[in-house]
């Protein structure tokens, strides 16, 4: 199974992102309402991609990001931002950060599966 850790503060949105991920029979999903609750569930569970909203109240996915690189247990997970900010700026500022890609938000349910699935391949 290919584990998918998806960081986001809106119920709803974590919600169809479970139910788009299970499309594949082969992705395991489990969701953070928060950036503190990803440090931990990423700790805990060592999924192979994170999946990360950039705006959340408290602990922001940047943030989030910074503490997960820093921390030896997940510093090795890598992960990509989701976000409606996807100006060519923006997602140079995002990349820099270290996430391996930034998702357009809303994104289109049908295709998120296979654009983790690309995300994770070497």
């Amino acid at each position: 199974m290919i584990r998918i850790l998806y960081v986001d503060d809106e119920a709803d949105l974590r919600e169809i992102a479970v139910m788009s991920l299970e499309l594949d029979p082969e992705i395991e999903v489990r969701t953070a309402a928060s950036g503190a609750e990803a440090l931990e569930q990423a700790k805990q569970w060592q999924p192979a991609l994170i999946l990360l909203d950039v705006m959340m109240p408290g602990m922001d996915g940047p943030t989030t990001l910074a503490a997960l690189s820093a921390d030896p247990d997940t510093s090795e997970i890598p992960a990509a931002f989701i976000t409606a900010k996807t100006h060519p700026r923006h997602v140079t500022d995002l990349k820099a950060l270290g996430a391996r890609a930034v998702l357009a938000k809303p994104f289109d349910p049908m295709s998120l599966a296979g654009n983790v699935r690309t995300l994770l391949q070497p």
